[in-house]
C-alpha cells in the first residue's frame, strides 16, 4: 500500500499512474475532501482538522510493506520507526540512517527562523520538473524494494 500525506502533495497524479501499473492500493489521508480518481485501488481517508490528525492516522497505518509519501520529516521519522519505507514528493528517500540528521537540521532551521523572525531565511525551493522526475524514479525503486504478497 502507498499512504499519501495528501493535503499538499504535488505528485498525486504520478502516484496514481504508478499504482495502476503496479496494482498497488493508494490511500490518501487529508483533513479535507480531495478529488481523486474513482478507481478500486484509490481510497481517501478524511480526518478531523486537529493538530497532526492526518499524521497520526498515517503513522497508525504505517508498517512493513507500506510506502509513505510525505514531506513532513517528523512524520517520516514516526513511519520509519514502524518499519515503513518513506519517500518525499521530491524523490528523497528517508532512511533510518539519514532521519536523525534531517530531524536535527529541521530543528536548527526552525530555531533560526524563530530567532530572525523569518527574515532572510527562505523556505524550500519551488517544486520543479526535475523534482517530479526524481520522484517518479525514486517511487519505482521504492516499490521494487517493498515486500510483495
Amino acid at each position: 500500500m502507498i499512504l499519501v500525506d495528501a493535503d499538499a502533495c504535488p505528485v498525486k497524479e504520478e502516484i496514481y499512474r504508478t499504482a495502476y501499473r503496479h496494482k498497488i492500493p493508494v490511500r490518501l489521508v487529508a483533513n479535507q475532501y480531495l478529488r481523486h480518481p474513482d478507481h478500486p485501488l484509490i481510497s481517501m481517508q478524511m480526518v478531523d482538522d486537529g493538530f497532526d490528525a492526518a499524521d497520526d492516522a498515517i503513522a497508525e497505518m504505517a508498517g512493513p510493506g507500506v510506502l509513505v509519501v510525505t514531506a513532513d520529516i517528523l512524520l517520516a521519522e514516526r513511519c520509519l520507526a514502524k518499519g515503513a519505507a518513506v519517500l518525499s514528493p521530491k524523490g528523497e528517500a528517508f532512511t533510518a540512517n539519514s532521519i536523525g540528521g534531517q530531524v536535527a537540521t529541521r530543528a536548527i532551521m526552525a530555531d533560526l527562523r524563530a530567532g530572525l523572525d523569518g527574515q532572510g531565511i527562505g523556505g524550500p525551493a519551488p517544486f520543479s520538473k526535475a523534482d517530479r522526475s526524481r520522484f517518479l524514479n525514486a517511487l519505482e525503486a521504492a516499490l521494487r524494494k517493498l515486500p510483495h504478497d
